[in-house]
């Protein structure tokens, strides 16, 4: 757990070394997630609402491209108690500026399981990410995303095979 604590700082760090400070934030929202199974679909497995909460950055490259990295908890996984699976998140979004308070990104995102470690199921996982973003007022942003799993959740032990599928509905706002 150190070690990825560890390497989520650096990460965080040395982007702010390469790129003009652009945005700090606060940003929250909801989470309409579900897993999406290969065979033999558990009972249960309806979607689930949870909540996101984490801070946010973004790093002017150019005056319409940027680099956002992010760092969430995320409430994700099935509505069955079972299958309900939560995460701290590392999105890191290239975000390009369409209009003046319009925006779109895409990026890779890691997660890390938060709860019970040695439960069948996989306590890192790689998604894809993409989003957009209207920003109406100077402080204050809204967004959607859709994060697609790319790994199994589960432990290769287990018989099953599912990848996360999660929906955010998020608000956002600067702090500097």
């Amino acid at each position: 757990m150190k070690k990825i604590t560890f390497l989520i700082l650096t990460i965080l760090a040395t982007t702010t070394s390469f790129a003009q400070f652009d945005l700090f934030g606060v940003r929250s929202g909801v989470n309409i997630s579900n897993l999406d199974y290969e065979d033999n679909v558990p009972s249960g497995n309806t979607h689930r609402n949870g909540f996101v909460i984490g801070f946010t950055a973004q790093y002017g490259i150019t005056e319409k491209f940027s680099i956002a990295p992010e760092i969430q908890f995320s409430a994700e996984g099935a509505k069955d108690e079972s299958l309900r699976l939560d995460y701290l998140n590392l999105p890191i979004f290239a975000k390009y500026t369409m209009w003046e308070r319009v925006s779109i990104g895409v990026g890779p995102q890691m997660g890390l399981k938060i709860h019970e470690f040695e439960d069948g199921y996989r306590n890192l996982v790689f998604s894809g990410v993409v989003g957009a973003e209207y920003i109406f007022c100077d402080d204050f942003y809204v967004d959607v995303r859709y994060a697609y799993g790319f790994t199994n959740v589960y432990d290769d032990d287990q018989p099953l095979e599912a990848t996360n599928h999660n929906i955010q509905i998020g608000v956002g706002i600067k702090i500097f």
